[in-house]
């Protein structure tokens, strides 16, 4: 491995803006600093991507487009895309100090799962309105499971999280 690929890896590279100390960092600061990040290691992959910075509720949210729509299809898979997001967080969390719970998405991932996401919750309603006392759906992340007790919780539904670690699931109830 070539000194340049373990540098994009480690979030230590990542430079920090002058004038700023690392518990200065406002969601600005994440931002940029995550953006730098993710820029970097774009360009050490040779990929041309546009990113986009946004904050809503305290959290920051970047998203990765490309002009082509293959140009980030390696990287716009569901655990490459988790991946690099806990590398960005790392990064964050090094030049800041604080702890970052920023989105990314990259070439509208993150929609084409909660897509999925609406699907999985439609089809565990169906079967719990057939008859049965519950519907578990399959193990996700966190931020999955956020987005299934919000769909769940429209519908009229409950839901709560079970399990541990990589098994951790969501478990749907009639309201």
């Amino acid at each position: 491995m070539t000194d340049t690929v373990e540098n994009v890896l480690d979030p230590m590279t990542v430079e920090e803006p002058v004038g700023t100390t690392a518990h200065e960092s406002t969601d600005a600061d994440e931002g940029d600093i995550a953006a730098d990040y993710l820029e970097e290691l774009l360009d050490l992959a040779d990929l041309d991507g546009d990113i986009e910075i946004a904050s809503r509720g305290g959290r920051i949210y970047l998203s990765i487009e490309a002009e082509e729509a293959d140009a980030l299809r390696t990287l716009s898979k569901p655990d490459t895309v988790s991946a690099l997001q806990e590398l960005t967080r790392l990064a964050v969390h090094a030049r800041t100090g604080e702890f970052s719970r920023l989105i990314l998405d990259i070439a509208g991932s993150r929609d084409a799962r909660a897509d999925e996401l609406q699907r999985l919750v439609d089809r565990a309603i169906e079967r719990i309105d057939a008859g049965a006392a519950s519907a578990a759906l399959p193990p996700m992340s966190s931020y999955e499971r956020k987005l299934v007790h919000d769909l769940v919780g429209e519908r009229g539904f409950t839901s709560e999280s079970e399990g541990e670690g990589a098994e951790r699931h969501t478990v749907i109830r009639r309201g």
